[in-house]
């Protein structure tokens, strides 16, 4: 908060000024009083949109809409004047900080902050919503936390921002790259399921410090925000299970603001729902705002006798709100030494033992299908029900892989070995045979094998499939009836086998080293590519793998000559003369054979030396097993 510049309008409307709030990219916010005595926040609109009749027209639109919400965790709109020479919006003023200010001051919220700020979120939403609103600009600075709660503010007015102006530009996006929807960055419509996208980085940001798709540049936040599977490993399991829906990356698939109120529940009542800083902050907003009402307001005259007094108002203001700072900071300083007690906890957001659950997330999207074990996924039911006749279930060296033996009941003694593949990439079969599979499309090809494929409905560059060394008509009906059966239990849910939680499966491989850390290593810019669920390269000059190797024998046996230790770990290294790569056993496996992981450096026809190759490859294993959950 700052005193008014000499000269400024004390009076806008019908409204006294006595302060500025801040100043952002669509304008300045001055502290107001209305006529009633009430405190208003008075957004004047950026001089550059002024010149644009069409902003004009759309500010004065979403204004008018804007003024239909209400509720107890928004800023209501109060006033406007979208044909003012500057245009204005006014609406009810709330002190406190922001939720950015909020975290950079007291660090991650506790978890009944966390489940405080979310049921707020998410009741803002439902009011912005039912106005027919998209807010298309949630951030963390959009936000305010103030004594009973969060509250939402600047709704509807990023659509009036959006088209041909001065300032932005056909193609242009509005909104904050870390925070907006896939969608919004591609530069699609948007709907209200954008906004919940919003709300789930929000609380990834509000408990770890961080946007989940943060980058080193904004191109590169906005591919993780459109390409890349937020890393979510550092949550308490009940915020990953409110956030993760949030964060799918299919509009369709994300809870409505009234399914995460059903999940959350009622929220307990306090009188201090925040961390000791932020009320710190709060009251040292409020003595700031008094003081500023305190003063006199100053008369507008030309240069005279009178403009000593003049100045000596505006610095009283400016010390009076000094000592209000310094009061503030003090307190908070003193209050934050408190913190780390408070942070040991954990950062979680409990759910009340009535709640309904959240719906699920998508099942074919990857984030829910890499945690499928695909040789756990269908028992004898499943198959009795498909009309099949489960044998034995083997290994097989990929882990989204499984080969099912099942009996031909025409033939007892020929049992078909179908192997079943929830993640590989999609390839272009032609002469393929067209079908569908429980109502998705499939096709069937035919060589040396009978292979039936259906695209991922969640990600088209995915197929599902299963294949059969037997082409017969008998052959194939059974690789058709795996697959439908597999298709319908991961549609269906149930008992389905997924890896533990402290296997490398369950992450994404693109997102569980962080881009920079991999460009640090490499000296260069790289490109993303996922291979599958399980395994992802980056791109350069040379290229740089992560994934499981294949399942290794029950042994566990790592042999060779070429032996390391990497921090701690027994791994294995092999180069030829293209690459360099270094593997390792990461856990025992259920069915007593070793999840068993490998990073690799291709030299890219000689790029870089094979001993160079060597040294970035076990670089990159250390990387990889610092982050890795202990087994």
């Amino acid at each position: 908060m700052k005193p008014l510049n000499p000269g400024e309008p004390r009076q806008v409307g019908r409204y006294r000024l006595v302060a500025a709030l801040g100043e952002g990219g669509m304008g300045r916010v001055l502290l107001g009083v209305s006529q009633d005595g009430r405190l208003i926040a008075l957004k004047q609109v950026h001089p550059g949109f002024a010149h644009d009749e069409g902003f004009r027209s759309r500010f004065r639109r979403e204004v008018q809409t804007s003024r239909m919400v209400s509720g107890a965790y928004t800023a209501a709109v109060m006033d406007a004047d979208p044909d003012a020479p500057t245009p204005w919006l006014a609406s009810v003023f709330v002190p406190g900080p922001s939720l950015r200010e909020a975290v950079d001051a007291a660090g991650p919220l506790p978890p009944d902050s966390l489940r405080f700020l979310a049921v707020g979120l998410a009741s803002a939403l439902t009011e912005i919503h039912r106005a027919g609103l998209v807010h298309r600009d949630l951030k963390p600075s959009n936000v305010i936390l103030t004594d009973d709660g969060p509250r939402v503010i600047d709704f509807g007015i990023a659509r009036a921002v959006e088209g041909e102006t001065d300032i932005t530009h056909t193609g242009s996006i509005i909104g904050s790259p870390g925070f907006m929807s896939p969608e919004q960055a591609n530069g699609h419509p948007v709907t209200p399921a954008s906004d919940v996208f919003s709300l789930g980085a929000l609380l990834v940001m509000a408990a770890t410090g961080q946007s989940p798709f943060a980058g080193t540049s904004t191109p590169q936040t906005l591919y993780n925000v459109v390409h890349s599977q937020a890393d979510l490993r550092m949550l308490h399991p009940a915020v990953r299970r409110l956030a993760e829906p949030c964060l799918a990356k299919d509009p369709a698939a994300r809870p409505t603001p009234a399914q995460i109120l059903d999940f959350l529940g009622a929220v307990t009542p306090s009188a201090n729902p925040w961390p000791p800083v932020v009320h710190a902050s709060i009251a040292a907003q409020k003595a700031m705002v008094n003081q500023a009402l305190s003063l006199p307001t100053p008369v507008e005259e030309t240069p005279s006798e009178n403009t000593q007094p003049k100045k000596r108002g505006r610095a009283a203001l400016v010390i009076a709100m000094c000592l209000v700072v310094l009061l503030g900071v003090t307190t908070a300083v003193v209050i934050s030494l408190t913190r780390s007690t408070s942070q040991q906890t954990g950062h979680g957001v409990s759910s009340t033992s009535a709640s309904p659950p959240l719906p699920p997330p998508d099942p074919f999207n990857p984030v829910s299908l890499r945690k499928v074990d695909p040789c756990a996924l269908l028992g004898e039911p499943d198959l009795a029900a498909a009309g099949q006749s489960l044998e034995r279930v083997e290994n097989s060296v990929k882990f989204e892989e499984c080969a099912y033996s099942i009996k031909d009941p025409a033939d007892p003694s020929k049992p078909h070995r179908i192997t079943l593949n929830l993640g590989q990439e999609k390839t272009a079969k032609p002469g393929a045979t067209r079908l569908t599979i429980e109502g998705l499309e499939a096709t069937k090809f035919i060589d040396n094998t009978c292979t039936i494929t259906v695209t991922n409905p969640a990600d088209s560059a995915l197929t599902i499939h299963a294949w059969n060394l037997r082409t017969d008509e008998a052959g194939c009906s059974s690789t058709q009836a795996l697959l439908a059966a597999a298709i319908k239990k991961l549609r269906t849910g149930g008992d389905i086998g997924t890896f533990p939680e402290e296997s490398f499966l369950n992450f994404d491989p693109c997102t569980f080293l962080k881009q920079d850390e991999v460009e640090s290593l490499a000296g260069e810019v790289l490109t993303t590519d996922p291979d599958g669920l399980h395994e992802c390269t980056w791109r350069g000059t040379s290229s740089y793998v992560v994934g499981p190797f294949n399942v290794s024998m029950p042994t566990g046996r790592m042999e060779g000559q070429n032996i390391l230790d990497v921090s701690g770990v027994r791994a294995l290294e092999e180069h030829d003369e293209d690459s360099c790569s270094v593997t390792w056993l990461h856990r025992k496996t259920a069915r007593e054979s070793f999840e068993q992981l490998r990073v690799r450096v291709n030299t890219h026809d000689g790029k870089i030396t094979v001993d160079e190759a060597c040294k970035r490859a076990k670089d990159l294993a250390t990387l990889v097993i610092a982050k890795l959950p202990k087994p």
